[in-house]
């Protein structure tokens, strides 16, 4: 459903979220290890993301990444839409350039309806609450 861009994003916000709660900034090093990721791919996507806000940085010594209450309050569907585009929310089931209402592809009825599902769950999800739910050991983000 996501680019694997995509999914090392939402998996290292996450983590750093949660790694975050107790003041603590992380390493490329341990956010690789920490969601199974190759190390030079996570560290690019994150450099792009800090520039875009969504992670804060800090070099030295007691560097490395975090994240303010700001940035635990960012929804799915934001980073969603920043690395991926808008397709998810607005593209057709079956690829095609032209899908609408008036030109419908054979299963825009159905997909309009998962894909307003998706929109809504992917919107109303925040990093905070996916931290919190690892805190409470009832997600993981590694096998």
């Amino acid at each position: 459903m996501f680019s694997k861009t995509c999914e090392y994003a939402l998996r290292a916000l996450i983590f750093i979220a949660q790694q975050s709660g107790n003041g603590s900034r992380t390493g490329i090093k341990d956010i690789s290890k920490g969601i199974s990721s190759p190390e030079y791919f996570i560290a690019k996507i994150l450099q792009d993301l800090s520039k875009k806000g969504f992670v804060q940085s800090a070099k030295g010594p007691n560097g490395g990444f975090f994240m303010d209450e700001q940035n635990l309050d960012v929804t799915i569907a934001d980073i969603v839409r920043e690395i991926d585009g808008d397709k998810l929310f607005s593209g057709c089931g079956l690829g095609l350039e032209q899908c609408s209402e008036t030109h419908p592809c054979p299963i825009h009825d159905q997909f309009k309806s998962i894909r307003n599902n998706i929109r809504e769950m992917l919107e109303s999800s925040r990093i905070r609450i996916f931290a919190d739910n690892l805190d409470l050991k009832l997600t993981h983000l590694k096998v």
